[in-house]
């Protein structure tokens, strides 16, 4: 298997990524299906890359329609190590402004009937999620984000809402009332799906408006986020840029042996067709 040493997932405005010396273009099947769009597969800087656009080249799906699994699935066959998720945000603090960008550490969950996990249907595993966002890969998006626009947000909690309707104000007030930071709708179950399969993951968070809660501010509006996120786009593609340059070698945090502490099942009694499917994931620790 090929080692793809950073992973991309593009949210809305990132579609594309320039600079990408193409190696393949592939969309593989997974046991939830195929995931959003092709994935392309490059060399970087001297690193191989993938890039996947999240909502569809076109910006076809709702943040509820994403196939999670089949994405994150995906990267893993492909031999995907470490996941960089660039999304669009609301701003929930005066903090933050329309064109900064955060890399939050804590991630709140406000969705519902989202698949969150591989797991089930024979095979049982309770994944360590206190620290959601993995703490060297956000260090060097941070220090990435720092070089290229000249500060950054490093820490802070994400809420994730179901949409794909934007805030209420009361939802809004309610959520700075909480200390939320920004506001989003796609880091779940991403995030959750990422640590089951041992990858890294941190958060580039674009912020595009003050959502629904600033008193001078308008509403957010589509029209709104797509002006900020076409001046904010070549700034996540310059952070990628940066990210891939200063990667660490060999990974030392511990997302890459979750399982060793969450599996409750004994594989060796598992249903194999549970095993089978969830093959790509469990190869460490099954005994052939």
């Amino acid at each position: 298997m090929q080692c793809i040493d950073l992973a991309v997932i593009g949210g809305t405005g990132l579609y594309d990524m320039e600079g990408l010396e193409v190696i393949e273009r592939t969309k593989p099947r997974t046991p939830y299906g195929s995931p959003s769009d092709e994935i392309t597969i490059g060399r970087l800087e001297g690193r191989t890359v993938a890039f996947l656009p999240r909502h569809g080249k076109g910006h076809r799906l709702l943040p509820s329609e994403i196939p999670y699994r089949a994405n994150v699935f995906a990267l893993k066959l492909l031999g995907a190590v470490r996941v960089v998720s660039i999304s669009a945000v609301g701003s929930l603090t005066d903090r933050l402004k329309p064109m900064d960008i955060a890399v939050p550490d804590q991630i709140v969950d406000k969705t519902w009937g989202r698949p969150s996990t591989f797991f089930g249907e024979g095979i049982v595993a309770h994944v360590e999620f206190s620290h959601p966002v993995c703490p060297t890969l956000r260090s060097v998006a941070a220090q990435a984000v720092t070089k290229v626009v000249g500060s950054v947000q490093e820490g802070g909690t994400y809420v994730c809402m179901e949409g794909p309707a934007f805030s209420t104000r009361a939802e809004s007030l309610l959520h700075r009332s909480w200390g939320m930071d920004v506001i989003g709708m796609t880091a779940i179950p991403e995030a959750k799906l990422i640590r089951e399969a041992e990858m890294c993951y941190c958060l580039v968070s674009l912020v595009t408006d003050y959502d629904a809660w600033h008193d001078t501010e308008e509403p957010v509006s589509t029209d709104m986020i797509l002006s900020y996120l076409r001046k904010n786009t070549q700034h996540a593609k310059d952070v990628v840029r940066t990210m891939v340059t200063n990667l660490p070698g060999a990974r030392r945090c511990a997302c890459g042996t979750t399982l060793s502490r969450a599996l409750v099942t004994d594989l060796r009694k598992a249903p194999f067709a549970a095993i089978d499917r969830l093959r790509p994931l469990l190869a460490s620790y099954l005994k052939e």
